[in-house]
């Protein structure tokens, strides 16, 4: 059965940030195990990439007009957004698309909040004014989908974590950009009764993640058999979940979730820095060895300004309300993830360049 069987047709989705890593696994997914029509807007910044989306369109020989179209927009430019919503005429938006990364945000923080803040209020005036003029049968089953991070409830002592309650407390220009745009969805549920989800989840890793990115850098330094930079002492944590866990969390949100909540999306994989450091090199060591151990090229450098010490998140609400858990163990994802860019140097070597 399609996971949307209760439309009457073939819901029409508007997928933000498609070309991203998190978008490319949610637009993979929905192509295999759904008939819904996919508009992926993305502005094709330095880290998108459509390979791993085009790959999947290949393998189950959709063309690109079938059910699924991108669109170059970028969510800054308002006209070019209301346009692209007028096109897609969605049932469903998700709203992935953002800039994410913590430390371009202290280097540049206006691309974070025009990005982040201006782009997600274009979106939601441009979703407000087309649900507005949806026939009712349409409007009963609309949902406006809005993807954050736990990064905005801020940092953990060695104790407790981040639910549905927690206060926000952003501490990075990236976290506070992200903080502005969740309560802005929120305000356009209560203000102008458009129909709104929030989700925020840990950090992401797998297959076809940006080479800045933690777990990619080690890999990929470790590969290149250069230096792998450890922020301070490498001792702060954070929970991971893999991208094909997350990518099945959002599509429970999407199809089952209750308008106007929120649900924290968690892998309960605490691990330090260190931690995972030390795994990737122990197996690179098995799988692919060298004449010295990788974990030599581990190299401590200075400290990220307001760098947060512990990330964690409780998902007893999405559990226990949506029946959605986590497939995937951290130790397996790992390997199965650094096995991948072992097979797919000639994927992350054009973003190196």
């Amino acid at each position: 059965m399609d996971i949307f069987h209760y439309f009457q047709r073939k819901p029409r989705i508007l997928i933000t940030g498609g070309a991203g890593f998190i978008g490319g696994a949610v637009i993979r997914k929905l192509l295999k195990d759904s008939e819904c029509t996919i508009f992926n807007l993305d502005k094709m910044s330095y880290a998108s990439d459509l390979t791993s989306v085009n790959k999947e369109l290949l393998n189950l020989g959709l063309k690109n007009t079938e059910r699924y179209r991108f669109m170059n927009v970028d969510l800054k430019n308002q006209v070019d957004t209301s346009n692209a919503v007028d096109f897609a005429d969605p049932d469903l938006v998700m709203h992935l698309a953002a800039e994410s990364h913590v430390d371009r945000s202290i280097e540049n923080p206006k691309d974070f909040i025009t990005s982040n803040i201006i782009g997600t209020y274009n979106l939601l005036e441009s979703s407000r004014l087309h649900y507005k003029n949806l026939p009712n049968d349409r409007k009963n089953n609309f949902k406006f989908h809005h993807i954050s991070t736990d990064e905005v409830f801020g940092t953990l002592g060695k104790k407790g974590k981040f639910n549905e309650e927690s206060q926000y407390k952003p501490r990075s220009p990236y976290s506070a950009s992200k903080a502005s745009s969740d309560h802005l969805v929120n305000s356009w549920l209560h203000t102008y009764a458009l129909p709104t989800l929030i989700t925020n989840c840990c950090n992401n890793y797998g297959p076809w993640q940006y080479p800045e990115k933690l777990i990619p850098k080690i890999i990929i330094n470790a590969l290149c058999e250069s230096k792998i930079p450890i922020y301070g002492n490498g001792e702060n944590i954070r929970d991971w979940l893999h991208v094909e866990d997350h990518a099945n969390a959002l599509i429970k949100v999407l199809t089952n979730g209750l308008i106007g909540e929120r649900y924290c999306i968690g892998g309960n994989e605490e691990k330090t820095n260190n931690q995972i450091a030390e795994l990737i090199c122990n197996y690179l060591d098995k799988i692919n060895p060298k004449t010295f151990s990788h974990s030599s090229l581990i190299t401590y450098v200075e400290d990220r300004k307001g760098h947060d010490f512990r990330y964690s998140i409780e998902s007893k609400k999405i559990k226990k309300m949506l029946n959605w858990y986590p497939i995937y163990c951290f130790e397996e994802g790992i390997k199965d993830t650094v096995k991948w860019y072992l097979k797919n140097k000639n994927w992350y070597v054009k973003f190196m360049k």
